[in-house]
């Protein structure tokens, strides 16, 4: 395969593209990575990162063992009237933000020999069925070609209407918010706190700093006109919520925002592009497991690389590995959202926690992997 397919064009440099760029360098292809932004930079994401990919970084050289990084063993839920309970985490994570760990990537990348196009965009993408290329137009007027495209665009991008997939035309409520604050707070805890119409992640990072970043509704947002007054109005309902806010010190001026964050059901390989991370499946943000599946993600399309012989056989040994280790937990993922962001429902979520913690757990263990 690598004889045949020995470059590689990967389409986004998150998590699931910078891993994979690195391990697929590594084994001998030429990668090169076009990446809208320039490094370093925020992305609105949780910023916990499950220990079921502890190893795998560590065997990789992917771990920035140079930070002290805050060690996270419990979960603490609160329901929208701030009543709250504490559970264990089995295998536990540790938290840091993406503007240090994608950064850190990109430079070992880059050391690598990886090759990057930043601030640029891909406007465009085609596969040519008879010569068995892709051709993709950039922002800056280029063309490239490349016989293996990855996409790792994300969440939602302009290429998924390229690509016509079905979820993209599809709108969606949900928007994300995200801060860095300094704050008081359990260092060892990933803390998820519900409000009417969503739900609220708190947890350490590096440095000493908090990630504050929640799932909200737009139709919140259009009611009371600004970020700012719906959190007020809404987010401060949650007591826990509103004591977050109003000790914690902010650093940024103004938050990371990103719309349309859509959970429907997609598919790991589109027109013959094999698709990694959030622009594959994105999982209910609910114990912030999503970094981790990123990161596996990327081994999963390195090791389809390296095994299959056909292009066919390539496309097939992903999806059925993809769909193996993410499918379920993508299931269980959005059928247990129904719980959160809801006065019943995280009311009766608090209780399942609390009352029958085996349950809790078991629910915990179905949205996360094992190491591998």
């Amino acid at each position: 395969m690598k004889k045949k397919y020995g470059e590689v064009l990967i389409v986004g440099g998150g998590l699931a593209g910078l891993v994979a760029s690195i391990l697929l360098v590594k084994k001998g292809y030429s990668v090169t990575v076009v990446e809208k932004k320039s490094y370093p930079f925020h992305r609105v994401c949780g910023e916990y990162v499950s220990n079921e990919v502890l190893g795998f970084l560590k065997r990789n050289g992917l771990y920035p063992d140079f930070l002290a990084l805050p060690s996270i063993d419990t979960f603490e839920f609160s329901d929208t009237k701030g009543k709250a309970v504490l559970l264990p985490l089995d295998l536990g994570g540790f938290g840091i933000s993406r503007y240090v760990l994608d950064d850190w990537l990109y430079q070992t990348a880059g050391k690598e020999g990886v090759t990057f196009l930043t601030s640029t965009t891909v406007t465009d993408l085609e596969y040519l069925e008879e010569e068995d290329y892709f051709q993709v137009a950039l922002s800056d007027f280029q063309t490239l070609r490349a016989p293996i495209v990855l996409g790792a665009f994300g969440k939602r991008s302009k290429l998924d209407q390229v690509l016509e997939r079905p979820f993209f035309t599809k709108r969606s409520p949900y928007i994300g918010v995200k801060y860095h604050v300094q704050a008081e707070g359990s260092t060892n805890t990933v803390s998820l706190h519900n409000f009417q119409g969503g739900y609220c992640g708190f947890n350490a990072i590096e440095e000493g700093k908090f990630n504050l970043c929640y799932l909200g509704n737009r139709d919140q947002l259009r009611q009371y006109g600004s970020i700012q007054e719906m959190e007020r109005a809404v987010l401060w309902k949650n007591p826990l919520l509103k004591r977050i806010f109003e000790e914690s010190t902010f650093l940024w001026e103004k938050p990371e925002v990103i719309t349309e964050i859509n959970f429907e059901r997609k598919k790991p390989v589109e027109n013959h592009l094999l698709l990694l991370g959030d622009s594959a499946g994105l999982i209910t943000p609910l114990c912030g497991n999503g970094m981790a599946m990123a990161m596996h993600s990327a081994l999963l399309v390195t090791e389809a690389l390296e095994e299959g012989n056909t292009r066919q056989e390539m496309e097939e040994r992903y999806t059925q590995s993809w769909n193996a280790q993410f499918y379920q937990r993508l299931g269980v993922g959005k059928a247990i959202q129904g719980l959160f962001g809801s006065g019943r429902g995280s009311v009766l979520a608090r209780n399942l926690i609390q009352q029958v913690p085996f349950v809790a757990r078991t629910l915990v263990k179905n949205t996360h992997g094992q190491p591998f």
